[in-house]
């Protein structure tokens, strides 16, 4: 294949999306730490002058109480932002590694290196925090990122949406609202890298898209939680530990 003819069939992938976000990373400004930490600050006080009206849409979408969203969506979401910030200029600096004997007396390092541009699809059962937890990751490694929301949470969709294409450029971060028709749009565009969360069924779909462009997904997908009680278990204990856990967040964990 030509490089002519790559570029072509390139650009006819890209759309607004991608192509605007490509674009930004290629001005290498994602590349500078303080620039990460500003934009996961940013982030964090954002949430937090939101936070009120983040439990209100997480409510309204699955009717759950103001304890259980902040304990399931907004807590750890803090928690995981305050842990980037301390850590990471120590995880970005370069590692020594040892040299193969072919290269020496040469020396070697491990250099961190962002990816380009992100792509992050929600499901709804936890639609703020496994929309928000992959950003996190993405902005403190330098990439570019646009975030999916599930429609099904239209609520938190909405909120979430307005809150990053209101703070952030867009060829930075950005928010598309849309069914599964804009979701597949998007899988079939020239990201760096996809990250799903959702069913296996859906799962699949997005692997065999993500493989036309050759890039490389993560999906974390459903499954069981299997739950062994010993014999020399208090019985009393256990099933309340176990019905607790099978009902929070109305059995979406």
């Amino acid at each position: 294949m030509s490089i002519y003819y790559k570029i072509v069939q390139d650009k006819k992938i890209m759309n607004k999306y991608s192509s605007k976000q490509i674009e930004y990373f290629k001005t290498g400004i994602t590349h500078d730490i303080d620039f990460r930490l500003k934009a996961l600050r940013k982030l964090k006080n954002l949430i937090l002058e939101n936070q009120e009206d983040i439990i209100k849409a997480v409510s309204s979408d699955l009717g759950r109480s103001e304890t259980e969203v902040y304990t399931g969506e907004i807590f750890f979401v803090l928690k995981e932002i305050d842990l980037f910030i301390k850590n990471l200029k120590k995880w970005s600096r370069p590692k020594k590694v040892k040299t193969p004997i072919l290269l020496q007396p040469a020396k070697s390092r491990l250099l961190s290196q962002p990816l380009g541009t992100v792509l992050i699809i929600a499901p709804w059962n936890y639609p703020f925090q496994l929309l928000i937890m992959p950003l996190i990751g993405a902005i403190a490694a330098g990439n570019c990122a646009t975030l999916k929301p599930s429609e099904i949470s239209e609520e938190t969709s909405a909120l979430v949406s307005k809150i990053i294409n209101s703070n952030f450029d867009e060829g930075y971060i950005q928010a598309v609202e849309g069914d599964a028709k804009v979701a597949a749009g998007l899988i079939s565009e020239k990201f760096d890298h996809i990250f799903f969360t959702g069913g296996s069924g859906v799962g699949r779909k997005i692997l065999a898209a993500s493989a036309e462009n050759l890039t490389p997904a993560t999906l974390e997908l459903g499954g069981k939680c299997p739950c062994i009680v010993t014999e020399d278990a208090d019985i009393a204990l256990a099933a309340r530990r176990i019905v607790w856990g099978k009902f929070f967040n109305a059995g979406q964990t």
